[in-house]
């Protein structure tokens, strides 16, 4: 892994710790406000959306569970853009397992979730 890498990754590690603390508005700090979140069956279409669907979500169906993000790849388009790709997987139940696409932008000097796409592993 590279530095450069670094904050790349914390983006993603800061969306685990949030899901497994269960709070939504951790969940979407790091994600651009015009964020997309493509998921098997639906599209949220911004940050606001985004926070409460997760906040829904972890009160229900998700209440104490973890999502593990596991980095295959970070590959920067330019100074400013990066793809991450990660194998994740929500426990309990341990079968729950998607691969991942992330599309993150240098913004302000912090980096921001701009699009997420998960379908099943």
């Amino acid at each position: 892994m590279s530095a450069r890498e670094t904050p790349v990754r914390a983006v993603i590690e800061s969306a685990s710790q949030a899901w497994a603390a269960g709070d939504a508005d951790s969940f979407v700090e790091n994600y651009a406000d015009e964020a997309t979140a493509i998921l098997p069956g639906f599209t949220l279409l911004d940050r606001a959306t985004i926070r409460t669907a997760m906040a829904a979500a972890f009160a229900g169906p998700l209440k104490g569970t973890r999502r593990i993000h596991r980095v295959q790849s970070v590959r920067f388009l330019d100074d400013t853009t990066a793809i991450v790709i990660t194998r994740s997987a929500t426990e309990p139940p341990a079968d729950q397992s998607s691969i991942a696409t992330w599309v993150v932008s240098g913004r302000s000097g912090r980096w921001l979730v701009e699009a997420y796409h998960d379908c099943p592993a």
